[in-house]
């Protein structure tokens, strides 16, 4: 595979005129700021009155046809009606008019040829201006003309006027980019939205105990444990250790629950009666509208639950029963931790569920999504390649969706959105995706929104105030290779209202108290994190228009903690990168002491014999040093945001058969023999990373036997030092001490040997425990 340019891969600094060139420190001049203005023209259909009928029947089904050069949008019709009301706006993009008149037509339904009912037109030069945030423009009645212009019976009530995207009527509006979409579901489709994520709670079920169970075979002890299920997440505890009646457990299950909460957990206990066939003993249903929240780590109050045989969720009452199995519980919804639905790396919120538990905003994310370019045809319709884009930003609980530009690899959306921040070192994430549902609905049979790219910003890594206008590569990972898709144009502004306070969010710990108090295990939190990630894309795609699965999925990173080799080897270099700087510091010390340029060497041994006879100046010489390198690398500070880097991730350099196995599905779908190969590669690496592992282990265990008398002639020689050491140290001041040692570590070539020294000949005979392992 030919590898493209890397500079085709890079950030691209942008000038474009944004706001209509009034980007200016009043906010006051535009409420869109951050993008190009785009200007429209608007028709508003309103009513008619009035109208003539045109069947036998001497009634009509009006409709009206709104028609600018090439471009006719078309209300709804009304069944016999004279007097209909549609309040319906259409909006025209000025890029694209080519007509001087704009002409709105009163049509009759018909089943051969719809009738003509008259018109009005409009100079496109006599179209009066608005900007918000003047009030809109008032309709008025207009008479109906027929073709050559003279007056008919019927009036039209309508708004003409020329306005840009920040129009209160630009989101509703049918557009004439749409023209080719069928159906108001084709139309909803298309639309910009803002969705809001639930609110998610993590509810912890404790369960303590139960008493008088009646299992069936009352001669056998029984093997009892609790099943717990919420919606599609299932739980249980372990066997009970005391294998009576009463049995006991106090073990923890946590769900991740989202309001409005529609299911109630089901608990049933059930007793093993053969390995593979348990019998339920009881069963009890809570509703988590009436569960305690808390927002600390005190306990919440336990109950007692009575166990039915069958219990009926809706409906019927309940029978009595005069003697009932009980379970004892205490149920919580914890309201002070964070659900984490998102990849921990590019986590976008990290306050807690409970809105008490907030702190202050410390700012505000302005986004302008302006246009992308170059975009790769995503679709063959009518034999020819076709993409009609649409972004998709999330930051903290609200998704943004902007509008879709069909049939376009340069789409231009100019949309601005805004954010609230709670924390900088938060990141917000811009996707972009092909819509593959324009004939509304899941018409398209079961096609899904294919993903174009996407681009992470940390808002740490911004400054404060600047407007950030950059062009960003969609950089994708295919089975064959890293491919550019296109790039998108933002425009990023992150303004903060106190740096006092956003200084001291850096001294707060990430995560909310209650993580760190009540810590999760991972492998919770895991599955906690799977389980929220479920229930975020279910609860959007039952939004209207929805927002569909595989879009939320790729937002939120689902699939990233997959085995990946290219990944894996990009995490080597990752750690070599950051080891690398030791690695040089060792390097340096090396050639000073080997006296490679002896003039560093004799200026190290003023400085070494300074600190050693001013100790108290060894601490204020290094942060002195620390801070001269801060200064200096602020030259060369970053003045971009951060972007996908090839590099970086061996996307660029992996071999096609990692790529494949990277794609392959889980469990795997490929044939025995790729995967046996796979199975032989992991083993091999796998080998040398366990080797990796024994020889760090063996270091340690080394340590460890000086003192431990496994080898007793080693330690007796190691305490031996050790009370020589401490008498001679004892006696001889410690500048003298640090001096010697000083000298000999610096000692000139002449005086070294190259056989390894006493210490380290000394370590490696130590004993491992590598001796007793099979």
């Amino acid at each position: 595979m030919q590898r493209p340019p890397p500079e085709d891969f890079l950030l691209k600094e942008t000038n474009p005129h944004l706001g209509g060139g009034k980007v200016t420190g009043d906010k006051l001049t535009s409420t869109y700021d951050l993008v190009e203005q785009m200007q429209y023209l608007y028709v508003r259909v309103v009513k008619a009155k009035d109208l003539p009928g045109k069947d036998v029947t001497g009634s009509c089904d009006p409709y009206v046809e709104v028609k600018l050069g090439n471009y006719k949008g078309t209300t709804r019709h009304f069944e016999k009606k004279s007097n209909p009301e549609w309040s319906q706006v259409f909006a025209f993009s000025k890029d694209r008019i080519q007509s001087s008149v704009l002409e709105v037509t009163v049509k009759d339904k018909d089943f051969v040829k719809d009738d003509f009912m008259g018109r009005v037109l409009f100079d496109m030069n006599e179209i009066p201006k608005r900007v918000p945030p003047d009030s809109p423009l008032a309709p008025q009645w207009y008479r109906l003309e027929d073709k050559k212009g003279d007056k008919l019976k019927g009036e039209l009530m309508l708004a003409v006027w020329m306005g840009t995207q920040a129009d209160e009527a630009f989101p509703e509006a049918w557009h004439s980019d749409a023209a080719t979409v069928s159906g108001t579901d084709g139309l909803a489709n298309i639309r910009s939205k803002v969705y809001l994520s639930p609110k998610l709670w993590y509810l912890r079920v404790n369960v303590i105990e139960a008493q008088d169970l009646q299992p069936t075979d009352k001669g056998r002890y029984p093997e009892v444990f609790v099943k717990a299920v919420l919606g599609n997440q299932a739980l249980r505890t372990r066997i009970s250790q005391n294998r009576t009646i009463n049995p006991l457990w106090n073990e923890d299950l946590m769900f991740v629950a989202a309001e409005p909460f529609e299911e109630p957990l089901i608990l049933s206990v059930e007793d093993r009666v053969a390995p593979n066939k348990d019998e339920t003993l009881g069963r009890c249903a809570i509703p988590l509208q009436y569960v305690d929240r808390r927002l600390d780590h005190k306990p919440v109050n336990s109950k007692w639950y009575n166990l039915e045989k069958h219990i009926i969720l809706e409906g019927e009452k309940k029978k009595e029963i005069k003697f009932a199995s009980r379970i004892h519980m205490r149920i919580c919804l914890e309201g002070g931790y964070h659900v984490l639905d998102e990849s921990t790396h590019y986590s976008s919120d990290l306050r807690p569920t409970a809105k008490v538990l907030w702190k202050q905003s410390i700012g505000v994310l302005e986004l302008g999504i302006l246009n992308a370019q170059g975009l790769m045809p995503m679709k063959t319709k009518d034999g020819r390649g076709t993409t009609d884009a649409y972004c998709v930003a999330k930051y903290g609980q609200k998704w943004v969706r902007t509008r879709t530009i069909i049939d376009s690899f340069t789409p231009k959306w100019n949309e601005q959105y805004t954010w609230e921040v709670f924390d900088p070192c938060t990141v917000v994430t811009i996707g972009v995706f092909d819509n593959c549902h324009l004939l509304g609905g899941d018409k398209g049979g079961g096609t899904k929104d294919s993903r174009i790219g996407k681009v992470r910003i940390r808002l740490s890594t911004l400054e404060t105030d600047r407007v950030y206008t950059h062009s960003y590569p969609l950089l994708v990972l295919h089975p064959n290779g890293v491919k550019k898709m296109g790039e998108i144009h933002l425009a990023v502004r992150f303004t903060c209202s106190s740096l006092l306070n956003m200084m001291h969010m850096y001294t707060h710990p990430l995560l909310p108290k209650m993580h760190y108090i009540h810590p999760l295990t991972v492998s919770q939190l895991d599955s906690l994190r799977h389980q929220a990630t479920q229930i975020v894309s279910m609860r959007l795609t039952r939004a209207e228009p929805p927002l569909r699965k595989e879009v939320v999925e790729y937002m939120l990173d689902v699939g990233s903690h997959m085995w990946s080799m290219r990944r894996s080897k990009a995490n080597f270099f990752r750690i070599m990168g950051v080891l690398s700087g030791l690695i040089a510091v060792g390097k340096w010390f090396d050639q000073i002491c080997n006296w490679k340029n002896p003039i560093t060497t004799v200026l190290i041994h003023i400085l070494f014999i300074i600190l050693v006879m001013y100790p108290e100046l060894i601490l204020p010489t290094i942060f002195l040093y620390l801070f001269l390198i801060g200064v200096w690398y602020y030259r060369w500070r970053p003045r971009h945001p951060p972007h996908m880097d090839t590099r970086l991730s061996h996307a660029d350099s992996a071999h096609p058969d990692e790529l494949d196995e990277e794609f392959d599905t889980f469990p795997t779908s490929r044939g025995g023999d790729i995967v046996r190969m796979r199975y032989d590669r992991l083993r091999s690496i796998a080998g040398r990373i366990q080797t990796v592992v024994g020889d760090l282990a063996t270091q340690g265990e080394r340590l460890q036997s000086l003192l431990s008398w496994r080898d007793p002639r080693a330690t007796a020689l190691f305490v031996l030092f050790c009370l020589v050491a401490a008498i001679v140290l004892y006696v001889t001041p410690f500048q003298v001490v640090a001096l010697l040692t000083g000298f000999y570590v610096l000692r000139h070539p002449r005086f070294r040997h190259k056989l390894p020294s006493v210490p380290l000949n000394f370590f490696r005979r130590l004993p491992a425990r590598t001796d007793c392992m099979l």
